[in-house]
């Protein structure tokens, strides 16, 4: 079992490695250079395999956003380094994790197959969790100073373009990647090794894509809003930063910023969706032209929630460095560590499911995120011509049910603690009308986890994934498709070790290992798309077809003949309207 969302999870290691394909070593002076302006980088040579690919590593794309520059928007580098770059030096942002996690995994585990849960469901083990098991002990990786990103491109890429007369070759394909973990873990690399996509870009002579992953910041450091002082979703800012710089310097690198593909899956695919409706669509197109979004995840954050949490970390830095800590200022005057410390203890308190940080409502004129990003595409205010391969997985809210919800007054306290701005009469219409305790499956469900958890995967993922492919099915926005990722047990974050695939088929989730076929039909689908705006797999498998009036998935599942059939979206549900609604907001 593995998750992008809540890449704690230990099993998540599984397809969290950095780059596993041999690097060949060469002497330095016959690799190439790449002038920035700012500095100069050297790449190392892959060169195992039918598809060499040069890998750029640990571009810095961002000052480091430490003194002054912490919890502000980050800044273009400035200055010229000359000394050449090898990429040999990076580092993550800081983590951090949530005490729940190490309930979520022993508890998924046995519930999956078919093992004694009744533990769990008792609410005095299942709930109880102590602070103390996100360790505070700091990666050597981890740096404040983080704002890097890699540019791994296929060498026939690279030097075509360098053999080309200026101006006479259009570059290839970019496909760029924003990786999951609950907006307070992940980086760059943690999602694995993009050999095999690169691989499929190529296969039977097409022409490649020039792949692309940047780190973003995470927990208080990316994350922290609630007072004016701060500015809220520097992640988000992180990552525009970081897509500005593709649109500047990819061509330098054989890509074409014109032709400029995001994907993400869980926190990064939420980030995603928001990146379409940033600023409400005020400040132009977005810097890409096609997304794919991959279990579009986040947790509604609205502004009193921000402020509760801007309180804690105030009140816990306090406690750490023992003096009061009230403002900003002295909040970004603190010692990292300390800092490292509060973020690990709020994010280790989050509820069941939830990771405290992330997405925030900053209602202005120049926020980045003026209102949910739902609401927004309800409202026209994005970019209309951005086309979609948006997806989620059949199981989304599994991995984030508390197993100890087993009445009517848990599941109240879950909604309580999940929606804070949420009235009773709201409450009551969410457990009395759209989940109520009925257990014969008319409602979806014959469990209390089943009801949770498919509440938890239409707030969090599924109304998501379809508000997305509904709206740029509609004339005038680009094309939609979409799929839905079935291959058992579906759990959320599942289909990671297939788009990464590069020929494990021992990376498995619940002891179920990767299908080959599967993956490799799946990679296809995605490069692709990236390529040519169309979800194909050649001869291999069926195409994509669009979305459409009568929201058509494409099924991705683990039975070969089944594999690309189409379907009506499971995802679609009419409880969607409500959440999509979101009526448990009071502008607050």
């Amino acid at each position: 079992m593995v998750s992008a969302f809540s890449v704690p999870i230990a099993k998540l290691a599984l397809v969290t490695g950095a780059l596993i394909s041999t690097v060949t070593a060469l002497p330095a002076q016959t690799l190439p250079t790449v002038d920035l302006g700012y500095a100069i980088h050297r790449p190392t040579l892959n060169s195992s395999g039918q598809y060499p690919y040069l890998n750029f590593s640990n571009i810095r794309f961002g000052q480091a956003p430490v003194g002054d520059l912490r919890f502000s928007a980050p800044l273009p580098p400035k200055g010229r380094n000359r000394t050449i770059n090898d990429g040999q030096h990076g580092a993550i942002c800081p983590q951090a994790s949530p005490a729940w996690v190490a309930t979520a995994e022993p508890f998924l585990g046995l519930y999956l197959t078919g093992g004694n849960i009744s533990n769990y469901t008792n609410p005095t083990h299942a709930t109880t969790t102590s602070k103390s098991s996100s360790s505070l002990s700091i990666d050597p990786r981890t740096s404040e100073d983080c704002l890097f990103l890699d540019v791994i491109v296929p060498q026939k890429i690279f030097n075509s373009t360098r053999n080309s007369k200026k101006g006479k070759k259009q570059g290839a394909p970019v496909l760029v990647w924003i990786y999951g973990g609950g907006y307070v873990g992940g980086y760059k690399t943690s999602s694995g090794n993009p050999a095999g996509l690169l691989a499929r870009s190529q296969e039977n002579g097409k022409e490649g894509v020039v792949y692309v992953a940047l780190n973003y910041r995470l927990g208080i450091f990316g994350w922290l809003a609630g007072n004016s002082n701060v500015t809220a979703n520097v992640g988000l800012l992180d990552q525009r930063l970081a897509l500005e710089w593709v649109q500047k310097n990819i061509h330098k690198f054989g890509g074409d910023p014109k032709r400029v593909t995001v994907m993400g899956e869980s926190a990064g695919a939420g980030s995603i969706f928001h990146q379409i409706t940033a600023y409400g669509g005020k400040k132009g197109p977005a810097p890409f032209q096609r997304a794919i979004p991959q279990s579009p995840a986040f947790m509604p954050v609205v502004p009193s929630q921000a402020k509760t949490t801007y309180e804690a970390v105030l009140e816990n830095a306090s406690l750490l460095v023992n003096k009061t800590i009230t403002t900003a200022k002295e909040l970004r005057s603190l010692p990292f560590e300390a800092l490292y410390a509060a973020n690990a203890i709020v994010v280790a308190g989050s509820g069941y499911g939830q990771f405290t940080f992330g997405p925030v409502v900053d209602p202005g004129n120049h926020s980045f995120v003026p209102d949910f990003p739902f609401k927004l595409l309800s409202q026209g205010k994005f970019d209309h011509n951005v086309s979609v391969l948006v997806g989620h997985n059949s199981n989304e809210g599994l991995l984030f049910t508390n197993p100890a919800v087993q009445t009517q007054p848990q599941f109240l306290d879950l909604l309580e603690g999940a929606l804070p701005t949420a009235n009773a009469s709201t409450a009551s219409y969410i457990s009395e009308v759209l989940y109520p305790p009925v257990y014969n499956g008319s409602y979806g469900y014959k469990s209390a986890i089943q009801r949770t958890s498919l509440a938890i995967a239409h707030l969090v993922v599924d109304c998501n994934a379809y508000k997305i492919a509904s709206t740029f099915t509609t004339k005038g926005s680009g094309s939609s498709f979409a799929y839905v990722f079935t291959v058992p047990p579906g759990l959320h974050g599942e289909d990671i070790s297939y788009t990464f695939f590069n020929g494990d088929t021992s990376t498995a989730d619940e002891g179920l290992p990767v299908s080959s076929n599967i993956a490799i039909g799946f990679q296809e689908y995605l490069t692709n798309f990236a390529m040519s705006g169309i979800p194909s797999a050649g001869t291999l498998l069926p195409p994509f077809v669009p979305y459409g009036n009568n929201q058509t998935v494409t099924n991705i599942a683990s039975a070969i003949l089944q594999f690309g059939s189409h379907l009506k979206d499971p995802g679609y549900d009419p409880r969607c309207n409500f959440w999509l609604e979101a009526p448990y907001y009071n502008g607050s």
